[in-house]
Parts: C-alpha cells; structure tokens; sequence
C-alpha cells in the first residue's frame, strides 16, 4: 500500500469519527436529561464539553492535513445512539435506565477508544506526529471517561437499581 494510500485511509477514518464526534454532541444532553443520578448526569455534562474540545481538535488535524471533515455518516456510532434512546423510550424504572444509560455510554466510549487509537498508530506510521499527539489527547480523554463511567456503576448506580427492583 503506498503512502498516499495510507494517508486517504486516516483522512476517511478521521471524517468517519468526526461524523461519530458530532453525533454524540446531539446525543449526550439527551441522555443527561434522562438519567437520575446527579452523578451520571454531571459526567454526561463534563464529556459534552470535552466531545466540543475533541471536536475542535478532529478539525485542527483537518486543517494541518488539507482535509475536509464532512462526508462521511459514522453508521456504527448512528446505531448505538439509537439503541440508547429505545432505552430512554422503553419505559424502565429510573434506576435501571441510569445502569442502561452507563452500558450504551461506555459502548461509544469502547467504540472510540478502538477508533481513536487506530487513528493515533495510523497518524505514527505516516510520520504525522502533530496528528498523532491530537489524537493520543482524545484517546486519553475517552479512556478517562470510560473509567469516570465504570466508578459511577460500581460505586452507586448498579447498586441503587439493585435496590429498586
């Protein structure tokens, strides 16, 4: 495969995860206004302005690659916001919709991390080190709040659905 080759594989995958980027953002204040807990709803707040900041930096390495971020529909990204709201619509105690909410969340997040990473170790091997340190950023940020999520389940949400039922 030639360099030329590689370099419109990262720059589709980039407009792949900027349409994944841009959908979250409409996404997640749905899912803060459906959760109960305060605590998932103060972590799905905090991740809407990180996913601006990630944003801004998708379109920073669009810039440094002459790139356009438009033209690509993350369908994966499409079909697990959509499983989210047939969970907010399906009728479920709310405390079984904020563990339901935690497990749709930390699906995008397993998501992004792969696509991040991927991203990061493409941008490596074409030399693109400016793109590859952007991108290590947001993995980091998605780790964190894949993390952020498995404490608010361990630590109160999955034990107060426990209690409910």
């Amino acid at each position: 495969m030639s360099e030329q080759a590689l370099k419109d594989l990262l720059i589709e995958e980039l407009q792949d995860t900027y349409s994944a980027e841009t959908q979250i953002l409409e996404a997640l204040p749905k899912m803060a206004e459906a959760a109960s807990s305060q605590q998932l709803k103060q972590a799905f707040q905090t991740h809407l302005q990180e996913t601006r900041g990630q944003v801004q930096r998708l379109e920073q390495i669009f810039q440094k690659l002459n790139a356009q971020p438009g033209g690509n529909t993350c369908e994966a990204t499409q079909g697990l916001i959509e499983e989210a709201e047939e969970l907010i619509g399906g009728g479920h105690p709310p405390e079984v919709l904020d563990v339901a909410l935690v497990m749709s969340a930390q699906k995008v997040e397993h998501y992004e991390i792969a696509s991040y990473g991927s991203l990061r170790t493409l941008a490596e091997t074409c030399g693109m080190t400016e793109v590859a340190q952007l991108l290590q950023q947001t993995l980091e940020e998605e780790k964190a709040t894949d993390e952020k999520l498995n404490q608010i389940a361990e630590g109160e949400v999955n034990a107060k659905a426990l209690q409910a039922a």
